[in-house]
């Protein structure tokens, strides 16, 4: 089987070099990005075989990003690489079109295993969240029901927003205009009853859209 084509995406510049140096010899790194609205222009462009993706990104969440990659590039394999051991996190991972799952905490080969089983066609979750059998959970995960909640454009309002961005910058980065973030802000707001930006921002990190404010990143290890 020839190299894979893989692209990187991560927030943490010094993960991804030490992803990258990890993965040359046996990859085509293709590029490595930082966010994941860059993932998805970056992926569309160079339609890499593999997508190693975290879920805590800047602009748009890997979860956000998996899902447009997984309509835009179905045969892409996604690979989620994050802290996040939450096994609901997994399986909605899977349900946005994820192939595996696993944790920066996992050993190295690891990783190497998850990439070349999803080439081959076959799902992976990592046993530090469950030793249920990969196909299972994921068979499990994807005919589950998704919890209702926001929109995929509400999702990216919120997160720009509680990321700090004012209305206006938020507008300008999802080529829409102000009015229109105003209107998915207080309608989010409403279908919630919340009566305060507070409130907005400790939903979206109860929704994984954004780390909690002040929380240092968590090290990995190879």
């Amino acid at each position: 089987m020839s190299r894979p084509r893989v692209m990187l995406a991560d927030d943490h510049a010094l993960l991804l070099e030490a992803l990258r140096m990890l993965l040359q010899p046996v990859c085509d790194v293709v590029a490595t990005v930082t966010d994941g609205r860059a993932l998805v222009r970056s992926a569309v462009k160079l339609r890499p075989e593999v997508v190693v993706v975290d879920i805590n990104m800047p602009h748009l969440n890997g979860l956000d990003a998996a899902q447009a990659l997984h309509a835009a590039l179905p045969d892409t394999r996604l690979i989620f690489l994050t802290v996040n051991e939450d096994p609901d996190v997994a399986a909605e991972a899977f349900r946005r079109g994820a192939r595996g799952y696993l944790l920066k905490k996992s050993a190295a080969t690891e990783l190497f295993a998850a990439i070349e089983r999803v080439r081959a066609g076959r799902p992976y979750i990592t046993p530090l969240i469950t030793r249920e059998p990969a196909g299972i959970f994921v068979s499990r995960a994807r005919h589950s029901q998704r919890a209702p909640g926001t929109s995929l454009r509400q999702r990216e309002v919120l997160q720009l927003l509680a990321e700090g961005r004012s209305m206006k910058e938020a507008a300008a980065m999802l080529n829409v205009t102000p009015r229109t973030i105003a209107f998915h802000k207080y309608a989010i707001m409403k279908q919630h009853g919340f009566r305060t930006g507070a409130e907005l921002i400790q939903y979206a990190v109860r929704l994984g859209l954004v780390t909690p404010r002040g929380t240092a990143p968590s090290t990995c290890t190879f």
